[in-house]
């Protein structure tokens, strides 16, 4: 019998190996079907968790706007009954709307009348501690009114330009322009200035002249001009006059006394207005025209 052909390192090397590398195929299936699996698993909790999240979040805006709907339907009535409420219950009720509802109602209306009640009563009261009651209502309607007001600036703040200007009423003011300024959002510049009509001390109201002048690559400057009061029960979100391109400019009384009394002038983006506030549809064409613009450059 004739001997078989000499075996070298490498046969016997491939040898010891052949059963080895079809072991490391083995187990590299093995790992890749576990970490596949586990990586579908993780998948699927993540999408499962997700849609979970999902619903609750939408079931707790469809209670929360059902809640909201009662407190509104709740506290609007009770302003709207021929009888009435008390003043007390009246100041809590409006309380109540303007911290839950001031981005989309115009609440300046039961802000005066609320204010002409107040006044009314405190012209009759007759005792100090009448008068002192009526005074602590009309403490707190403009407490609420100047924080309502406080919060949407911060907000509009964030977003837009503003500058402030105080009104000396150690003299009479009436005819006065305050010092103008120009602020540049979104790429339009604008300058704005405030004439002083007149001053209502008791009421705490100031009567404005805005002049809003931006300029227009086709037709030129464009002036726009509005008049208003303005008191604490006049807030940005609401009150605002609109200007070309979508934006808004508003002025806020943030404090009267009887030295001076405080204002700001805000310029802030369209959206950015009151949930009642629709843009006209000029506007809408003109975004997505510029929009489009934008994107080809």
């Amino acid at each position: 019998m004739s001997p078989g052909p000499k075996r070298d390192v490498w046969d016997k090397v491939a040898i010891v190996l052949q059963p080895v590398g079809g072991l490391l195929t083995a187990l590299a299936i093995a790992m890749f079907g576990y970490f596949s699996s586990s990586y579908l698993n993780r998948r699927q909790a993540m999408e499962t968790n997700t849609r979970l999240y999902s619903e609750l979040m939408s079931r707790r805006e469809e209670s929360e706007s059902a809640l909201r709907k009662d407190m509104f339907v709740s506290i609007i009535t009770s302003f709207l009954r021929p009888a009435g409420g008390s003043l007390n219950s009246d100041v809590l009720n409006l309380e109540l709307l303007a911290y839950n509802f001031h981005e989309s109602l115009n609440l300046r209306p039961l802000f005066v009348d609320l204010k002409r009640r107040i006044t009314k009563g405190l012209a009759e009261a007759k005792t100090a501690p009448a008068r002192a009651e009526y005074q602590e209502y009309q403490e707190r309607i403009e407490r609420v009114a100047r924080e309502i007001g406080r919060k949407q600036m911060i907000v509009l703040e964030g977003v837009g330009k503003k500058f402030d200007r105080t009104i000396d009423l150690t003299s009479d003011p009436d005819g006065s322009t305050l010092e103008p300024a120009t602020m540049t959002l979104e790429g339009v510049e604008t300058t704005v200035s405030v004439d002083v009509l007149g001053v209502d001390r008791r009421n705490r109201q100031v009567s404005v002249g805005l002049t809003v002048e931006t300029p227009d690559p086709e037709q030129g400057r464009q002036t726009k001009t509005a008049n208003f009061d303005v008191s604490y029960f006049d807030f940005p979100m609401i009150d605002n006059t609109r200007l070309s391109g979508g934006q808004r400019c508003a002025v806020v009384l943030n404090n009267f006394s009887d030295h001076s009394a405080d204002l700001t002038v805000v310029l802030f983006p369209g959206e950015y207005a009151s949930l009642k506030e629709k843009p006209y549809y000029n506007e809408v064409i003109e975004n997505v025209l510029s929009a489009s613009k934008k994107l080809k450059q």
